[in-house]
């Protein structure tokens, strides 16, 4: 199987949004103030698979189809699409056809969760509450650092057991 025909291309990024939405819908753990979710998974292995865009692409369609599909307190905001989006390209632009190793994923990680989660989402918050940025903060640093961890540790995982014996995958190297 060619993973870039379009076909396949086009039925697996179908496949990984629909992941998506599933695992940040209905599969994440909802606490008092933050939500830990899984979702990053496929939109992680549509980076490692395709790249920047279609990961862009796919995290940007998943996220209006969960938002549509089911809607959450407060409606849509085109800020965490915005964010959805640029996750997905960050991840791209890191994992893809790289050996997902421990650093690769905690640097991925690291700048999704730092520039996008902490302080691109925060800001989205600002905008959505009226609170301040510093009365925020402290919960999203908690929720961040709990996702830093994650991610690090489930990216390689992921790519070394899933994603490398995908037999569309191709050398991902």
């Amino acid at each position: 199987m060619d993973r870039n025909s379009k076909t396949t291309k086009i039925i697996v990024i179908a496949l990984l949004i629909a992941a998506e939405v599933v695992l940040t819908r209905f599969l994440s753990i909802q606490l008092p103030t933050m939500r830990i979710g899984f979702g990053f998974i496929p939109i992680a292995i549509a980076a490692m698979l395709y790249g920047p865009v279609w990961a862009g692409l796919a995290h940007t369609v998943s996220d209006l189809l969960g938002i549509f599909l089911f809607p959450a307190v407060g409606g849509f905001f085109p800020g965490f699409t915005l964010t959805a989006c640029l996750t997905g390209v960050i991840f791209g632009l890191v994992l893809y056809k790289k050996d997902v190793n421990i650093l690769r994923a905690f640097i991925a990680a690291l700048l999704v969760v730092l520039f996008l989660n902490l302080i691109l989402d925060t800001y989205w918050l600002v905008i959505l509450t009226g609170k301040g940025f510093t009365v925020l903060l402290p919960a999203r640093i908690l929720k961040c650092a709990i996702t830093l961890a994650l991610q690090t540790a489930l990216l390689p995982i992921i790519y070394h057991l899933i994603v490398k014996r995908l037999p569309f995958a191709g050398n991902q190297q």
